[in-house]
């Protein structure tokens, strides 16, 4: 019996677009079809320049409960594509990368990809009683979604490893401790919360928020000196915009400023 439903559906909410997996009765795991839809609704978000900032959530009881390794495992012995050719890459390890913000809540089980997911988000929530693990180690592999790069820059490396080598279960309160959330918040609110926190970003002006993350990225991928060579060159493209001279406005009359992108 086919199964047409879709795995993953979007929603636009103004200027916050949301991108929810939606398969629910399998944990929502995924598999090669559910990875080709996020990675073509993460596609669609980033090129659509009235879309500001995107959430990431899963309906159901748990966010994911991994990957499908009976279906993905195949595919990557076989050096297949896990994403479409010429999509964001969902990890934001490869080319072409998201360049727009990402806010993510999770809650239940969150495992695996699940939690390379959110080190690859730039806000990230978590439900009260969500409970996480990186447990690869014990199917006699390794996270291949980049949590062995970015956990031990996010949560230090004796708390990476205390998680990555032993494959445990961890909780939303070590999760929180750690860096791995910013908040944790009770089940009813995640999802209310981190569109609140969405909506904030995008009421912000989207070439300095860009310009945020590109600064933050370069200084976590090509060092500090690397960062500090190009903040004054990023910050004389941003005084030119029109967005700068908005915000200038905007003081001034103490107002909120509108900003344009450009």
């Amino acid at each position: 019996m086919s199964d047409d439903k879709p795995r993953v559906v979007t929603e636009r909410d103004g200027r916050v677009f949301h991108i929810v997996l939606d398969r629910a009765d399998k944990m929502n795991a995924f598999d090669l079809r559910m990875l080709r839809e996020l990675a073509e609704s993460m596609t669609e978000y980033e090129k659509d320049d009235s879309l500001r900032c995107a959430l990431l959530c899963a309906n159901g009881d748990n966010f994911t409960a991994g990957l499908d390794l009976a279906e993905v495992g195949p595919a990557v012995r076989s050096g297949a594509r896990l994403f479409p050719e010429g999509s964001v890459d969902v990890l934001n390890l490869h080319e072409p990368k998201r360049k727009k913000p990402l806010v993510m809540a999770a809650q239940g089980w969150c495992l695996t990809i699940g939690i390379e997911m959110m080190l690859a988000a730039d806000i990230r929530l978590c439900a009260e009683g969500a409970r996480f693990g990186q447990i690869e180690i014990n199917r006699g592999i390794f996270p291949f979604g980049g949590a062995t790069i970015r956990l031990p820059q996010v949560a230090g490396w004796g708390n990476a490893m205390r998680w990555l080598l032993t494959g445990d279960r961890f909780d939303a309160n070590e999760a929180h401790r750690i860096g791995l959330v910013q908040e944790v918040v009770a089940v009813g609110k995640l999802r209310e919360k981190a569109n609140e926190i969405a909506h904030t970003v995008a009421k912000r002006a989207p070439l300095g928020v860009q310009a945020t993350i590109r600064s933050s990225r370069t200084a976590a991928h090509e060092g500090v000196d690397a960062a500090i060579s190009e903040l004054l060159v990023i910050a004389r493209e941003l005084m030119d915009t029109e967005d700068a001279a908005e915000g200038v406005r905007s003081f001034l009359e103490r107002r909120e400023g509108e900003f344009k992108g450009r």
